[in-house]
């Protein structure tokens, strides 16, 4: 059975896919995005197994 670890990334709306695919390059798979505190910002979570 797999394991996984999670991550909460904040994603500013000009840098979006910079951040998204940093974090791809260390393993973590997308899972979700929703609105964060203010207009200008959300929340990435993300998930990869562990080990």
């Amino acid at each position: 059975m797999t394991q996984w670890e999670y991550a909460t990334v904040p994603l500013l709306i000009h840098a979006t896919k910079q951040i998204l695919d940093t974090w791809g390059q260390d393993g973590w798979e997308l899972v979700q995005v929703v609105p964060g505190p203010n207009a200008e910002n959300y929340v990435a979570y993300l998930k990869r197994p562990k080990g």
